[in-house]
Parts: C-alpha cells; structure tokens; sequence
C-alpha cells in the first residue's frame, strides 16, 4: 500500500490545469521532485496533495484512507509541509516555534515535556542553530528561518514530508550538507519525500523519482533513469539542456 497516493486527480487553478487525471502512489523511502516552469501549479499541487484545497476531481488517500476522512491531528501526524514562505504572526523564540512542531503529538492540557524540548533542542543542532534557540525569531535572517522551519519539521516526525523549494535562501552548504542530510534520514527511515524544485541539479542529487508539470494538464511521472534527459527538460522548459557528465555523476545544463 502507497504512503501518500493519488486516484484520478485533477487540479485547476484559474486558467491553468495543473493536472488532469493523475494517478500515482508514494512509497516507503521514495524521494521525488517537482519541476516545471513557473505558474504550471507546483506549489498548489503539493498543497493539495496535502489537503490543504481540494481536487476538482479525484481522491487522495493517506495510507489507505482518504485525506477527508481524517482530522487535522491526524493528518499532522502522518504528514508535515514546509511551506515556500513562512510567516511570523506572534513573538517566539527559536525553541518555541520548533516546539510547534510537536503540537500533534500534545495535549493542550499536558503541554510540551522535557523529551518534547529534548527534542527540540536536538532538531536545531541538527540544522546548526543550538546557539540561537532563545533568540527572537524575528531577529533571525531568511536563511536561519528557512532552518528554524526544518527543524520543525524534523520534530513533528512525519512520515511524509511535503517540501515546497526547501532550498529557498539557503546558501550551497546548507542546501547540500542540512537538507541533503534530513531528506537522507527521511528516506532511510522509509518515509516518503516530495519537494517542489526550481533547481535540476538539486533534485537529481536527492531524488530518485520526478514529477514533470507541462501547465497543460500533462504529468510526466517516473524515475530519474525514465525522465532525466535532455529532451524531456528540453521540453519541460522550452528552452534546450544539455547533460554534462563530470565524476560526481550527471548534470544538465541550459544552453
């Protein structure tokens, strides 16, 4: 049984068809990607994948139930999104807001324990925060908060994990080393990831499956080895790719 899957899903969002009769299953340890060129509904499919808005036809089953039929608490607790852009409506410190993350797994009555702030405290070294976890949040650069919001994520322990350009205003190492490292323990602990993408090369060196948005209602989706060449890019960006090939592996270039 798939972790995250989709039946027949069709997804519009004004005049785009991001989608049209799409079929597809997550399964344990599976990383995929999402590309496409801007405005194709990378970033809506994924919010509906998390049942966040609805289809306009299809289902969306989580573990064999459908996203409908679960609460909120449930569905937190099986599957966690990064958004493109987080937002700082109250005053927090770093350790409050990856305590959030945690909220699934509480009673408001019992609040945050001590293995819940342990926790916490892991997740921001992880991400090399230790240091600011009494920091104001708002003090805290783009880059730090994109870090703060993974740490999060890492605490809600979620077996799926929807991320919408986790690259966003982290600088190469962070991209590479912190988010390389948290998709590789999302997948060696069978989970499933999904990213929407902008950069190729940052999806083949964590993806092993991709799904190709056409902004015409077409998804191309299958393996890295099925879809990363030079004419599906070519075609996927309307713009000619061309694949370098170097020690470190394959990479694709425009021209």
């Amino acid at each position: 049984m798939s972790l995250l899957s989709l039946e027949s899903v069709s997804v519009e969002i004004g005049d785009t068809k991001v989608c049209h009769h799409l079929s597809m299953g997550l399964g344990d340890g599976e990383v995929w990607s999402i590309l496409g060129r801007n405005g194709v509904g990378k970033s809506t499919l994924l919010k509906t994948m998390a049942g966040l808005r609805m289809p306009q036809r299809g289902a969306i089953q989580l573990g064999g139930t459908g996203l409908q039929n679960l609460s909120r608490r449930e569905r937190a607790q099986r599957l966690g999104i990064l958004f493109q852009d987080s937002e700082s409506l109250f005053p927090a410190t770093v350790l409050e807001t990856v305590l959030t993350g945690r909220h699934p797994w509480t009673s408001a009555m019992r609040g945050e324990s001590a293995d819940d702030v342990e926790r916490a405290r892991q997740a921001l070294a992880c991400v090399g925060l230790a240091a600011l976890a009494g920091r104001d949040l708002t003090s805290l650069s783009g880059g730090e908060r994109r870090r703060v919001d993974l740490a999060a994520l890492m605490v809600q322990e979620p077996r799926i994990v929807l991320l919408d350009e986790p690259g966003n205003h982290l600088d190469m190492h962070y991209q590479v080393a912190v988010l390389g490292d948290l998709v590789r323990d999302w997948k060696a602990a069978g989970g499933a990831v999904v990213a929407v993408m902008h950069d190729v090369n940052l999806a083949l060196r964590f993806s092993d499956h991709l799904m190709l948005l056409y902004g015409d209602g077409e998804v191309a989706c299958g393996t890295i080895g099925e879809l990363a060449s030079e004419s599906a890019l070519s075609r996927l960006y309307g713009h000619r790719m061309e694949r370098v090939t170097t020690a470190t592996g394959e990479w694709f270039f425009p021209v």
